[in-house]
């Protein structure tokens, strides 16, 4: 079970790295940004598949999501410059919340 939770781990960094060079690459209109956007992105869903041998398809996509609006708006605030207001922050932490939810109290995580 724990190597489920790596290669879930591995997807979502994928993830996180393929979006924001999605952004960088302006449209595909920058093809360095644009590989690496394609590359992370076959990355991910390959560890993402590898993670739902032992995770529960809801679960592991409640983590997914979760966890990378969580980083992705950090790392906007951080490389891009953008700000979040007050409801994006209540919306995101309310996200956050769920996903602490699932994985504390919840006997799907654990299937």
């Amino acid at each position: 079970m724990q190597l489920h939770y790596l290669h879930l781990g591995l997807a979502i960094i994928f993830e996180i790295i393929a979006t924001s060079a999605l952004k960088a690459s302006e449209g595909f209109s920058l093809w360095l940004p644009s590989v690496i956007a394609v590359l992370g992105y076959i990355a991910a869903f390959y560890f993402l598949a590898l993670a739902l041998r032992g995770i529960a398809l809801g679960v592991a996509y409640a983590i997914w999501s979760g966890v990378g609006i969580v980083l992705l708006a950090v790392i906007g605030l951080v490389l891009y410059d953008q700000k979040l207001d007050v409801p994006a922050i209540i919306g995101i932490s309310l996200i956050m919340s769920g996903v602490i939810v699932l994985q504390l109290f919840s006997h799907s995580v654990s299937q």
